[in-house]
């Protein structure tokens, strides 16, 4: 009887046709009806409580399935990497056997001629990708989903600094192939397009290298996910899932976290999603303490939209009916590659007021509506986010009064500097949110600004202390943890000259965001 282990004796025969049959075949299955999903890469069967996946015997510049050992090896690492992340989706790796009488079966005795990882079936309306498209991707799931990608890095295999894996090397052996796969299709993707984005890329890619070493040797390349687009998180047992990752390449499984968060920031962007886009990547750099690599995030973008671009190539030519619809995304999957390359002038846009003001409000606001900045949006950067990060509580959890300790207060500023600047250096703007109230701190913040040779825009937030201390005692599920005598507190307060932009904070949102989008466009 043969084991998944078993590497069998069948002829390597990359004729899968009776298999594909076989496993689309209700009878198989105990009589239950067969959905079948395609990729360029594999043919997934729903049956009743299970998905049988079943590789595609093909190589391609990326992947080779082209032989029975190969799918076999294939399957047993999917197997084995998946269920890092979710164990009980993934149940194990099955052989497609020739029974001696004639027929297929899943196990049993008989010659292997094929081999499929069979999986725990979930609804496909579950899919990120299908509830993107159904208005059902919220504020919520991107948090979560970014604090369990965060953990799921953090306790990811480290490339050793040794390793062909990851840095600037790594990188360039990587944008090369997918160039060349789009030169493969000339009648698609125009020749002339391709060497420009190639050029671009090559001159992208040359300063960037320090940086790409330096990330490397600093353990931030590791054994991630590999194809982290929405297709692939699904919401299993109402958590939300990364599955199906990378097990037949280790560079383009093994490699810089924040390339792993592209694709995903990527498709999102994509889908119209890009306040999606933006809130998961500020809620994955502050859960997983990465700051310093936004520089290469262009970069990692557009090779994530080449990707997806060349893909759908791949999967119009064995789904012709789709073919309109696919080169209709990947040229907009071109267009975005060229995008995420374009100039975009980095700037630090502060909001500061006493609590109740409507700060972190307006800061979102204003991250969602830049439209000239390097994608997927400014970075948004919270002091009461900070905050609740450093104890390590949730984000409507209280905090004791020591929390809001002078020595307290001057780590979480110090922190919110560092991780401003950074995000400055690398060419990504920032809009930060805080009470600034202290001289010294305004006096900082605007000095980040010089040192990283950005504009800088403060706005002062004021309202009347009748309608903040309303706004607080509304207040529900909000990460501040200001009550009515904390505004009390803070009205006692002279916070001293004040040289930003005095925006009045007593109306509505809209027009307090109208304002201070107003006044950006006055000073660009």
């Amino acid at each position: 009887m043969p084991r998944a282990g078993d590497p069998g004796t069948a002829t390597e025969d990359s004729d899968q046709t009776a298999v594909a049959a076989f496993l689309a075949d209700p009878a198989t299955h105990g009589g239950q009806p067969v959905e079948r999903i395609d990729t360029h890469a594999a043919m997934v069967f729903l049956a009743g409580k299970w998905a049988w996946k079943l590789k595609r015997a093909v190589h391609l510049p990326y992947l080779d399935f082209s032989s029975l050992e190969k799918r076999r090896l294939s399957c047993l690492g999917e197997l084995a990497l998946n269920r890092r992340t979710v164990p009980k989706l993934y149940l194990g790796v099955e052989a497609i056997c020739q029974r001696t009488g004639g027929g297929l079966a899943i196990g049993g005795e008989g010659r292997i001629v094929d081999w499929v990882v069979r999986m725990r079936r979930f609804e496909q309306t579950a899919l990120f990708d299908r509830m993107a498209r159904a208005g059902g991707l919220d504020d919520s799931l991107m948090v979560t989903l970014a604090r369990i990608v965060a953990a799921f890095h953090g306790a990811a295999e480290r490339a050793q600094p040794t390793s062909p894996w990851g840095g600037a090397r790594a990188r360039a052996e990587t944008v090369r192939p997918n160039l060349a796969e789009l030169r493969l299709a000339p009648d698609w993707f125009e020749a002339a397009r391709v060497e420009t984005l190639s050029r671009r890329l090559e001159d992208r890619l040359a300063p960037l290298g320090p940086l790409l070493d330096r990330r490397k040797g600093e353990a931030w390349v590791r054994r991630g996910h590999g194809d982290l687009h929405l297709g692939n998180i699904c919401l299993f047992e109402g958590r939300p899932t990364p599955f199906d990752g990378i097990e037949f390449s280790e560079a383009l499984a093994q490699i810089d976290t924040l390339d792993d968060v592209a694709f995903l920031l990527m498709d999102l962007d994509h889908r119209g999603l890009r306040p999606l886009a933006r809130l998961f990547l500020d809620r994955y750099l502050l859960a997983s303490g990465d700051r310093g690599g936004l520089g290469a995030l262009p970069l990692f973008l557009t090779d994530r939209a080449m990707v997806r671009a060349h893909v759908n190539r791949r999967i119009a030519s064995a789904d012709p009916t789709a073919a309109p619809r696919l080169k209709a995304e990947a040229l907009a999957n071109l267009d975005a590659a060229e995008r995420y390359l374009a100039p975009s002038g980095a700037r630090l846009i502060v909001v500061g007021g006493r609590s109740g003001t409507g700060k972190s409000t307006l800061a979102r606001r204003l991250a969602d509506a830049l439209k000239d900045v390097a994608a997927p949006g400014a970075l948004h950067v919270r002091t009461d986010l900070i905050r609740k990060h450093l104890f390590g509580a949730g984000d409507t959890d209280r905090l004791p009064e020591s929390a809001y300790s002078a020595a307290v207060n001057a780590r979480i500023y110090a922190s919110l500097f560092d991780w401003a600047g950074q995000a400055l250096h690398g060419g990504h703007s920032a809009i930060a949110d805080g009470v600034f109230g202290d001289p010294a701190e305004r006096a900082h913040i605007e000095r980040v600004a010089r040192q990283a040779g950005v504009p800088f825009i403060g706005f002062w937030l004021e309202a009347p202390g009748e309608v903040l201390l309303a706004r607080v005692a509304r207040r529900r599920g909000d990460a501040s943890d200001a009550t009515e005598a904390v505004v009390r507190a803070q009205l006692a307060v002279n916070f001293g000259p004040v040289a930003w932009t005095t925006l009045d904070a007593s109306g509505p949102a809209d027009m307090l965001a109208a304002a201070a989008e107003g006044a950006i466009d006055r000073r660009t």
